[in-house]
């Protein structure tokens, strides 16, 4: 066999030449090299990444040159004025230079990137002061928008917020957003009218609605979206927001799939409601998810037969008039679960109970209640059916309330700190087998 030879001292020094080479051109302008005849730049059709000049024009045509057969437009790092509306066709991604969904909250803490500063960042001043108007960015069948920065350069972060259309609206089927970071919207996604969507790795600060699922027939998927202040915690926009913003709102959608989202700072972190647009209310499977100092974690106006599923959710409410991390209201007739959740922060209950469905809560943990004293129960039902099984009370004031409203109420098998307190005016219960840390069941 023919031994084959390596030259090292060459192959070094190549080495040793390139690294030369790239440390003399570090703060170079890289131009893209596309992939493949399918990869297009922004900047071969006009754009030009300033920051002053609009290319909207520019990006549209980049992405209609593709016709229906599909490509991707490539938008290289710098900074890009879009002053209207884009469409992207069908099959067309839209990229940019970000692979995994960055942060930048420079603008609230010095010393941290700011939009611009890297990456790819999309300056949004289109449509100011008209939330109905067309979004920044429309989705279509097949269609993908991933590894941007979008920025509303012209709201101020110490006042109320001016109102803009939606940041994305997804249409037709298998629409897409990855790695997208939205710091600072009004409205940032617009999961309504569509089959599949993939909503996967967006994080930013909505100021008045983050997600909105409405007319949905097909399984949608949400994953790793995190809501937080980043971009501003001044005391006027973060009231505002606690009093107006809505974090995740469903109406009529079947088999939801929602994985680890979070949000911080809303009026609602997760509202439930009957659709406005179609037929039906939700249903869906949400797991790990959780909402943070929100004066309602969870907004149940109504639900579908088949259920909200929510397991290991972790819940905090501390703000507004009467902080209350559940809330389900008399409107619903569908079946609530709560799984392996947490509840805890300085509310008055962690749930208010109402309607003619079912709510239950197996396994999960209550902390804190009752911040005033008042005697408030932590779980507080008024009407419906309600189920209490295998859970942890950790305060020292009223675990459960069954107003004579109720139609059905199991309640067994909990572990209370101090003494077993469950007021009970129902007529058909069940309550059996909890024990407090001061005495048995009374």
């Amino acid at each position: 066999m023919k031994k084959i030879k390596f030259y090292t001292p060459v192959i070094s020094c190549m080495l040793f030449a390139c690294n030369i080479l790239f440390a003399q051109n570090k703060n170079a302008d890289i131009l893209p090299y596309p992939e493949s005849a399918d990869v297009v730049s922004v900047k071969d059709f006009g754009a030009k990444g300033d920051g002053t000049t609009d290319d909207t024009q520019a990006f549209q045509k980049a992405m209609d040159a593709f016709g229906t057969k599909g490509g991707t437009v490539y938008i290289p790092r710098g900074t890009y004025l879009l002053t209207g509306s884009l469409n992207v066709p069908q099959a067309v991604t839209l990229k940019g230079s970000i692979e995994s969904v960055p942060s930048h909250n420079g603008i609230r803490n010095a010393g941290l990137p700011k939009p611009g500063d890297d990456g790819t960042t999309l300056l949004i001043t289109g449509n100011r002061g008209n939330e109905n108007a067309a979004p920044c960015i429309t989705l279509n069948t097949n269609s993908t928008l991933r590894g941007v920065v979008m920025y509303w350069s012209l709201q101020d972060p110490e006042k109320i917020p001016d109102a803009y259309p939606w940041a994305v609206s997804m249409r037709g089927k298998n629409p897409a957003i990855l790695d997208v970071e939205m710091l600072n919207p009004y409205n940032a996604i617009d999961a309504s009218k569509n089959e599949r969507a993939l909503i996967r790795n967006i994080s930013g600060q909505p100021l008045r609605r983050g997600i909105f699922v409405d007319g949905i027939y097909d399984i949608g998927r949400i994953e790793n979206v995190h809501w937080n202040p980043w971009w501003s915690m001044k005391p006027v926009l973060l009231k505002w927001q606690k009093e107006n913003g809505e974090a995740f709102i469903f109406e009529r959608t079947d088999w939801h799939y929602v994985l680890n989202t979070f949000c911080f700072g809303y009026k609602t972190g997760y509202k439930f409601g009957a659709s406005s647009g179609a037929t039906g209310a939700c249903n869906g499977n949400f797991l790990g998810i959780g909402a943070d100092a929100c004066h309602n974690a969870v907004l149940v106006e109504q639900s579908a037969a088949f259920g909200l599923l929510i397991t290991n959710g972790e819940f905090v409410a501390m703000d507004g008039t009467d902080p209350t991390m559940v809330v389900v209201t008399d409107a619903n007739r569908g079946n609530v679960r709560f799984v392996n959740c947490a509840f805890w922060g300085p509310c008055n209950q962690n749930a208010v109970i109402d309607g003619r469905g079912t709510v239950g809560f197996s396994d999960c943990i209550f902390v804190q209640w009752d911040r005033n004293r008042e005697g408030r129960a932590a779980i507080q039902a008024n009407g419906g059916s309600v189920v209490v099984r295998g859970c942890d009370f950790g305060s020292v004031a009223p675990q459960v309330s069954i107003g004579a409203k109720v139609s059905r109420a199991i309640v067994s098998e909990n572990t209370v700190r101090g003494k077993v307190n469950i007021v009970n005016n129902g007529k058909n219960t069940y309550i059996q087998g909890n024990l407090g840390s001061e005495n048995s069941e009374q």
